[in-house]
């Protein structure tokens, strides 16, 4: 993910022509094993399809204490600060510790994220319909007839999240109780009146190039419709429990080759807590790693995930993210480097969503390079997901509210439907890639893969480039 990372990579392939690094290559009979503190303050320098070119700093601190749990330290902690072309701010402060409460782990985690266009395309899946052909044309600089029309799946979003869990032991240290308290705080949209803030998104834009005043996106038309009630649009806050079960019996953390790592979790957003738009949800994880070549050289990995609904409506501001505990934090939703990779950034939310992770992970070569334990590994994957209910994308807006537009408004909203061929059901959305990584002292992981949709050569014109063209990303560790 760093410039320092990739640099360190070039420079570990290169330099076997140095004397001194063959002799420690060769000299490297065993990992060596980690002790007391370990900082990585490094540039992040990165770049994702989803948000562009990442700039920014983080710092990595790792605590190994004795030795005795490496490769999973005593406690960590993750500070970043980075800005993306594409217009986006992440922060984030992240910590987590194993024996500052006895018996009990404990991890923290704040995070602002600022995006001034997040990709919103819809509810449903395929039920929703994306204009790539139109997309295609404003992106053409040659063409002087077609505007920038991605603008049309973009939408204004501030979030702040904060979250602490508490992980403890009920069975020999394989199966654990977690309980958390997470806040939210998301706000949508520019300014409580549309999707965007069209003055920045068109700003050094050629004249034939700028996104129209007029042109409503699908954000707004989406509210227009009432399919996105009014006192939710703006988003708002969610204060909730999170309950669960954790098994875990992988042989190390960041990178494991063995093991179960299965979670069950509900959340609770009741309105006395504090919760703008009271919803309940939860979820359901399994990972499974599978050796095939013992000491991390050949190793099967997936993962099935099902993220549901209690009841029959959640706001929708809620529905991109996955339900998260432990050190790990809140993710946005199906699509994108976290989840589905490939698949443009958030292309599927609904009620209730199954996915699942495959991989094949070979680490072809291992050895210690000044006094660090060095990997790189190649990855084989497909992922996948899936609307399996609906969040409802029916039209509830009211002669009332729209006067002598209604039947205007309600014939574009049928036209609308009708471009997806008036769907009543999501279908798996599909992705197959690469990747490699650069892996060192087990936890520093640094990842560049590419997926690419398997829609993108249907012959359904309905399903043809619905998930786009396929994305690369330079990023940090494992999916999962």
């Amino acid at each position: 993910m760093t410039l320092l990372s990739l640099s360190l990579l070039f420079t570990v392939i290169y330099a076997t022509e140095s004397n001194n690094v063959s002799d420690s290559i060769k000299s490297a009979k065993k990992e060596i094993v980690k002790k007391g503190f370990n900082y990585g303050p490094l540039p992040a320098v990165a770049f994702d399809a989803d948000k562009g070119f990442q700039l920014g700093a983080l710092l990595n601190i790792f605590d190994f204490g004795d030795g005795s749990d490496y490769p999973n330290p005593r406690q960590k902690v993750y500070l970043e600060a980075s800005f993306f072309t594409k217009g986006s701010q992440l922060f984030v402060i992240s910590y987590d510790n194993k024996f500052l409460i006895p018996g009990v782990r404990w991890s923290s985690t704040v995070t602002l994220t600022n995006d001034k266009a997040m990709d919103f395309y819809g509810f449903n899946g395929y039920m929703s319909y994306y204009d790539h052909a139109q997309v295609a044309l404003g992106k053409d600089k040659n063409n002087h007839e077609n505007y920038i029309y991605s603008p049309k799946y973009r939408v204004n979003r501030l979030a702040l999240l904060f979250k602490t869990d508490f992980t403890g032991n009920i069975w020999k240290k394989k199966l654990f109780w977690e309980a958390g308290y997470h806040l939210s705080y998301i706000k949508q949209g520019y300014n409580n009146s549309q999707a965007l803030n069209l003055d920045k998104i068109n700003k050094n834009k050629d004249e034939d190039k700028v996104f129209p005043a007029d042109e409503p996106t699908i954000f707004d038309m989406y509210r227009q419709w009432g399919i996105i009630p009014e006192n939710e649009a703006w988003g708002g806050l969610s204060s909730t429990l999170r309950l669960g079960l954790l098994f875990d019996t992988r042989d190390k953390e960041a990178a494991p080759s063995k093991g179960i790592w299965a979670e069950a979790h509900v959340t609770l957003a009741p309105k006395w807590l504090g919760t703008t738009h009271e919803h309940y949800r939860y979820s359901a994880t399994f990972r499974h790693y599978v050796p095939i070549v013992k000491n991390d050289v050949l190793t099967f990995a997936y993962r099935l995930n099902y993220e549901g609904t209690f009841g029959n409506s959640a706001p929708y501001y809620v529905l991109p993210y996955i339900t998260v505990m432990g050190s790990n934090y809140d993710r946005d939703g199906m699509g994108g480097y976290r989840t589905v990779r490939g698949l443009m950034r958030n292309r599927v939310q609904g009620l209730d969503m199954a996915t699942y992770n495959v991989e094949l992970r070979w680490r072809f070569v291992n050895f210690t390079l000044w006094k660090q334990n060095i990997a790189f590994g190649l990855s084989a994957f497909s992922d996948g997901t899936m609307v399996t209910r609906n969040y409802d994308m029916s039209f509830k807006a009211t002669e009332e509210q729209l006067g002598d537009n209604y039947e205007k408004v309600k014939g574009e909203y049928e036209k609308y439907m009708a471009l997806s061929g008036n769907r009543k059901c999501d279908r798996p959305h599909i992705t197959v890639g690469a990747g490699l990584r650069f892996i060192m002292n087990q936890n520093f992981i640094v990842a560049f893969e590419y997926g690419l949709p398997v829609s993108k050569f249907s012959k359904d014109p309905l399903i043809k480039k619905q998930d786009g063209n396929g994305a690369f990303y330079i990023n940090t560790g494992f999916l999962f």
